[in-house]
């Protein structure tokens, strides 16, 4: 159990320094990108709130998703792997990764239409966040199936016991 230990802790250290990169990044990096390309483009200065707004509200499911993992783990370390809770966890997981996806194609949508030019650099960007997500979604969605299928089994291993 020791080794479990130490590996969880180890991923909780690595969420937690993913969650303060993803805060600095929101705090410090963000107003700073939009203000100087505010400054560069003048014509498109008005953009930059609602850019600020969603890339906020974009972080909001990635936080949830960084807490849930951080859940998962606990119940890893105190031997409940098999239980709801994780499989709770591992839900809100999916729903996170796939809202994730969905507000960053909205926002590609958005760019396209409204902003055009070249933004092929965004482009592709915004394909390895879609393709990151969407990984993180289906693997999610399989342990989340094993681990519901496993506790079911259990749980009909145990009536079968009583009887």
């Amino acid at each position: 159990m020791k080794h479990v230990r130490g590996s969880t802790t180890f991923l909780k250290i690595v969420l937690l320094a993913m969650g303060i990169a993803v805060l600095a990044l929101c705090i410090f990096v963000l107003p700073g990108i939009a203000g100087r390309d505010a400054e560069a483009h003048p014509e498109t200065a008005y953009l930059q709130y609602p850019f600020l707004i969603c890339a906020y509200l974009l972080c909001m499911p990635l936080f949830s998703a960084l807490y849930q993992a951080c859940k998962l783990l606990t119940y890893v370390e105190k031997g409940k792997t098999f239980s709801g809770g994780s499989v709770r966890a591992l839900q809100i997981i999916k729903r996170c990764a796939i809202t994730i996806i969905v507000c960053v194609a909205a926002g590609l949508l958005f760019g396209i239409l409204w902003i055009g030019g070249d933004i092929a650099g965004v482009v592709m960007l915004v394909f390895i966040c879609i393709t990151v997500s969407s990984i993180i979604a289906a693997c999610a969605s399989i342990f989340q199936k094993v681990l519901q299928d496993a506790i079911d089994l259990q749980s009909q291993l145990d009536q079968t016991v009583i009887i």
